[in-house]
This record gives C-alpha cells, sequence and structure tokens, in this order.
C-alpha cells in the first residue's frame, strides 16, 4: 500500500522510525517532508500535503505527524474526503478504520513513545472498515462535504 506521510519538526523523529516499520511491512511510504528538523517549519504544511496525495489518490492512506497530532488532524480534515484520526492506543485506531473508514492516521510525537506509535500504525493499517450503519453515517459526512454518498 502507498502510504504518504509527513510531520514538522515535533514529528520528525517518529516520521523517520516508521518510515522504515512501513517497509518493512510491505509498504511504500511516500516521504512529503518535513526532510531536515527546522521549528521554523509548520504542520499545516506537511499534513494538507499528505491529505492531498490521499484525496487525489496518489497514496491509499497517509500519516500525519507533529507534537500532540491535533493540529495536524485538524488540517488534515479541511481537504474534502480526508477522514483523519487522531489516535492514542489500538483501541481508537482500530475503530477509526472499523467505524469511521479513516484514510489518515494523526499521531502526536511529543505524546507517545515509538514502540506505541508502531503498534497503532500496525492495528490502524491491518483494520478494515466494517461498512453497514458505518456508511449511513460516513455517507452524511460526504454530503455536509458536498461530494456525495
Amino acid at each position: 500500500m502507498r502510504i504518504a506521510i509527513g510531520s514538522d519538526h515535533a514529528g520528525f523523529e517518529l516520521k523517520g522510525f516508521l518510515i522504515p516499520m512501513l517497509k518493512e511491512m510491505g509498504h511504500e511510504p511516500i516521504d512529503v517532508g518535513a526532510y531536515v528538523l527546522d521549528e521554523n517549519d509548520d504542520y499545516p504544511d506537511f499534513a494538507v500535503a499528505v491529505a492531498n496525495m490521499v484525496r487525489k489518490g496518489e497514496a491509499e492512506r497517509g500519516i500525519v505527524i507533529c507534537g500532540t497530532g491535533i493540529g495536524s488532524s485538524i488540517a488534515a480534515n479541511k481537504v474534502k474526503g480526508i477522514r483523519a484520526a487522531l489516535c492514542h492506543d489500538m483501541f481508537t485506531a482500530r475503530l477509526s478504520r472499523e467505524h469511521n473508514d479513516a484514510n489518515v492516521l494523526a499521531l502526536g510525537g511529543r505524546v507517545i513513545g515509538k514502540e506505541l506509535a508502531m503498534e497503532i500504525v500496525r492495528v490502524w493499517l491491518e483494520s478494515k472498515f466494517s461498512g453497514g450503519r458505518h456508511k449511513r453515517r460516513l455517507d452524511k459526512i460526504r454530503e455536509i462535504e458536498g461530494i456525495g454518498g
């Protein structure tokens, strides 16, 4: 699976840890930056770059990382068709896929450790959308976005 991944300075180290892990799992990570550690970068730039790749079909899923994951999830969710979920544990990671069909995962580089992040990513990538009543709810979100069901 092609997975766009991006972070600001606060998520830079975690992103660097996750990219090799994604490759080991057989995925194709696409690094949209940051490419150097620079405290003057801004999380919306990377979150929107990831979200646009997912929206355009250039990546099947995306991962955005900033200090808490909050800012990146907010920015990514401004892109139509993106359902970015901020997850801090395996339970929310699994349900974000099963119930919300999240196509972008947001992580907080200053909130969770590398090992936990690795497990969250693994669960998120392996979980499938349940459909059923959850599809009806996602169709309502698509209507709000003006992109239909």
